[in-house]
């Protein structure tokens, strides 16, 4: 059977038209329209054969049984953020929907083939990331946490994934279920606008960026705005404004890729007659380099020390989250550059700033690697993300000639 990458197309629409309204996509995890989303992928898949499972952490498997049980994976998710795009997490599922046909079409692969939709991605409802891969990996040390997290509703998490058949306690033994993986391969817009600017349809990611998530607390002194002069005041705000200022030189400085982000300060009292006494900055930096995510934190924590001073406050830094920085393999990414390259002429490489389901399965020794298609204007997360057709048509070729490649080093 040909490959036809067009369908890839215009399933990705007819999902959008089941799952989506005109505020964009709809499909968030533990919800009835996630359900129905996958019911409808599940048609989907049935007419390749491919056995359909739900593990204990609620991800859902289809699989083609081959020669050997050593299997090679294929993934993404079909949730969403609410109003999200038409794009994200279920171009990585309907794409992998056609290669599986393909594979089907073929005969009896060499190797076990597996297609994976991953239970919650994005962690919109509440607020937990990576629940089905994390699960799946074994990385999932959280369920106290986990017992009492509550949705905007107050329903608990428990009681949310209950209702689709998912017990939290027993969602670790999803981990049986890269016992006999062999390669993992994902493919993802990119969600950001590097490839755009090169001109390239599709790239190669290097791995996921470390993240250091921190909490700085400024302490000044309330007092008022009128009568206090301007260089007798202790003003929290200053050193939270002047470290927001600071992160982007820091970042330029250790280059590579660095970010860093100020991405909220809460004053206190906050209001308009008073300096401020405390200031609740939230930082967050990102490398793919461990030695370099490390230097940013030190350079700001340096830096914050020395606007402290400046401004007579007091600084305290609390850790709010962190994650090492997770490298693709090696041997996967000549293999997918080599693919990249076939259909488009040319292959780029980058590292991915936002998480993924891929960056579990790598941290749970499974070698892995991702592709990126261009997305327009690098928006995602909106009804107004986008690729275009030709490009989301490369990329299912792409991963097409990856699975084959991939195949063909592992039998």
């Amino acid at each position: 059977m040909a490959l036809e990458p067009g369908r890839t197309v215009e399933e990705l629409r007819e999902l959008r038209e089941l799952t989506g309204d005109e505020n964009g996509a709809q499909r968030v995890a533990w919800t009835d329209t996630w359900a129905r989303a996958r019911e409808w992928l599940q048609a989907k898949v049935a007419p390749t054969g491919a056995r359909h499972e739900v593990d204990e952490a609620g991800n859902q498997w289809f699989t083609l049984e081959g020669d050997s049980e050593r299997a090679l994976l294929i993934g993404g998710h079909m949730d969403s953020v609410p109003n999200g795009g038409w794009l994200d997490g279920c171009l990585n599922v309907l794409a992998g929907v056609e290669v599986l046909r393909r594979i089907a079409e073929d005969g009896r692969p060499p190797l076990t083939v597996r297609l994976v939709d991953w239970a919650d991605e994005e962690g919109a409802r509440f607020g937990r990331s990576l629940f089905g891969s994390s699960a799946a990996a074994g990385s999932m040390t959280d369920q106290d946490e986990l017992r009492e997290r509550r949705d905007a509703d107050g329903v608990s998490l428990p009681d949310a994934i209950a209702a689709h058949g998912v017990d939290l306690d027993g969602a670790l033994a999803a981990r049986s279920r890269l016992e006999n993986a062999a390669a993992y391969l994902e493919l993802h817009i990119e969600q950001g606008p590097v490839l755009e600017s090169l001109d390239r349809p599709l790239g190669v990611v290097l791995g996921t960026f470390g993240v250091e998530r921190h909490l700085i607390t400024w302490r000044g002194q309330a007092a008022h705005a009128g009568s206090t002069p301007m260089d007798k005041r202790r003003d929290a705000l200053a050193g939270a404004a002047k470290l927001a200022l600071e992160i982007r030189p820091i970042a330029a400085q250790v280059g590579d890729g660095a970010v860093c982000t100020s991405g909220g300060v809460v004053t206190k009292p906050g209001i308009v007659t008073s300096v401020v006494e405390t200031a609740e900055q939230l930082l967050d930096q990102r490398h793919l380099d461990a030695a370099k995510l490390a230097e940013l934190l030190r350079l700001a924590q340096e830096a914050s020390e020395r606007f402290a001073r400046e401004e007579d406050v007091e600084v305290e830094w609390e850790r709010i989250w962190s994650i090492e920085p997770i490298p693709f393999d090696a041997g996967l990414i000549e293999l997918a550059d080599a693919a990249i390259t076939e259909v488009s002429g040319t292959s780029d490489r980058l590292p991915s700033g936002p998480l993924h389901d891929a960056a579990e399965v790598a941290r749970a020794g499974v070698p892995t690697v991702m592709l990126f298609v261009q997305s327009l204007r690098g928006l995602s997360h909106t009804k107004l993300e986008d690729t275009k057709p030709e490009h989301i048509e490369l990329s299912v070729q792409a991963l097409d000639r990856l699975a084959a490649k991939a195949i063909e080093r592992l039998a």
